[in-house]
């Protein structure tokens, strides 16, 4: 029989092609995945994947898509740098009008209310509107507006949602892939550009506006590790792991294929010290924190 886990999914913007190596792997290993949690851009992969999107097709498919056509504006962006108008092309293609009831597993994305900071779950509705409010990075992204929230990237207080995982299979081991190393680990942060999708302005960040931006993202990083770490340590998963990707930064232009290759490493390394079975004592830890659902997406 296979063994079931749940999976929480950490965001990580460019880094997130390293949880389709995960997927593969665990795949490829006989887990059978009972649910996914996702944050950010593990949101956006976990949506494409259970909304039945092979590992395979999903690395074919970003190998093939222009990284700049991605961050297209459309008329609908606001508060924003960039736009999601290829992103926008993207999903249509891969999740179209699914709803969450439709998926083959259990799937729950994290968000954030601008207005109120509450912690906001997605988990019923319109999925391809869920993975537009959990990759909206603040200031980045447009934020998305699903019925009285207002919408941005669940990264800022849920980095990698384990106990969300939990929640959607309460007896199963929860395996968190993180996209960040520990900080603790004595590594310098990639240099993040996140002018650099805009065609013809990447000479910005040589103006003082644009140094100051990148101190502040930089800054941001470095809290976001933290945050991570912490939630970690409080939401206890069964199992870590951790692909190299420290060295790519947000919007970074990846070799797709080498960056799918380390969550397969870290994947490999890791799987084999999974528990098989978790406690009762894991099975019954109380939740901490209770976010808001909104009534309808």
């Amino acid at each position: 029989m296979k063994q079931k886990i749940s999976l929480a999914l950490g965001g990580g913007g460019s880094k997130g092609a390293a949880h389709i190596g995960v997927l593969r792997v665990v795949e490829q290993q006989g887990y059978q995945i009972a649910a996914i949690a996702g944050t950010s851009v593990g949101g956006l992969i976990a949506a494409v994947y259970l909304s039945g999107n092979s590992p395979d097709e999903m690395e074919q498919l970003l190998t093939g898509t222009e990284f700049r056509k991605l961050f297209r504006g459309s008329r609908k962006a606001r508060k924003s740098l960039l736009g999601l108008a290829g992103v926008a092309d993207l999903l249509s293609h891969t999740i179209g009008d699914i709803q969450f009831e439709d998926l083959k597993n259990p799937l729950a994305l994290t968000a954030v209310d601008l207005k109120t900071g509450q912690e906001v779950v997605l988990n019923s509705g319109s999925v391809r509107e869920a993975v537009f409010a959990t990759i909206a990075v603040p200031g980045i992204f447009p934020p998305r507006e699903i019925g009285d929230y207002d919408l941005v990237d669940g990264g800022i207080s849920n980095p990698v949602p384990v106990r969300m995982a939990r929640d959607l299979a309460r007896s199963v081991p929860v395996i968190a892939v993180s996209l960040s190393s520990s900080p603790s680990t004595n590594t310098d942060l990639p240099e993040t550009n996140l002018l650099g999708p805009i065609p013809g302005i990447e000479r910005m960040t040589h103006f003082r506006l644009g140094q100051a931006f990148q101190v502040f993202t930089r800054s941001m990083t470095i809290s976001s590790r933290l945050l991570t770490e912490l939630r970690l340590q409080l939401d206890q998963p069964d199992l870590i792991i951790r692909p190299d990707v420290d060295h790519i930064g947000l919007l970074d232009r990846v070799n797709v294929a080498e960056v799918v290759r380390l969550g397969e490493e870290a994947a490999l390394e890791s799987l084999p010290q999974l528990p098989q079975q978790r406690a009762w004592w894991q099975r019954l830890r109380p939740s901490f924190m209770n976010p808001r659902q909104p009534e309808s997406n």
